[in-house]
């Protein structure tokens, strides 16, 4: 696969606004022919009422990002991407800093995708293993 990796971290930023991605302030920061990779801030507004990382926003990281992956794969004219299964493994906690997920593909069949994201803090630390299974769909036009 070649591409602009700017041209797409772009489009998927762009793709973010006035959703759930921008009020999480997920933003994408790194792909390759085989990964995509972002990251999000651990504050208050990712908190759930113990001061840790709320699960729900680290699990809505990781279906952003997997779900976008699978959109690099796909006849954007003609398909589409959706989530049809996520599972998540929390292994530590997080109060402050930053996330950063990414996601590798483990299986990429014609109709579904199977992606790994992987969620680590800036020391590089597992916080989160995640599975992601995407279907792709006809375009509704």
């Amino acid at each position: 696969m070649s591409f602009d990796k700017e041209k797409v971290l772009n489009q998927f930023n762009l793709m973010c606004q006035n959703t759930l991605m921008q009020t999480l302030k997920i933003e994408f920061i790194d792909v390759g022919p085989d990964f995509l990779k972002a990251k999000m801030p651990v504050n208050p507004s990712v908190h759930q009422p113990m001061g840790l990382l709320h699960g729900g926003a680290t699990v809505a990281l990781a279906e952003s990002v997997g779900s976008a992956a699978s959109i690099m794969f796909i006849d954007r004219e003609n398909e589409e991407v959706r989530g049809i299964e996520i599972s998540a493994n929390h292994v530590k906690s997080k109060r402050s800093g930053e996330v950063f997920a990414t996601a590798k593909m483990i299986h990429k069949g014609r109709l579904v995708h199977l992606w790994e994201i992987k969620i680590v803090d800036e020391n590089d630390t597992m916080i989160s293993l995640c599975k992601l299974t995407n279907i792709v769909l006809p375009l509704k036009k």
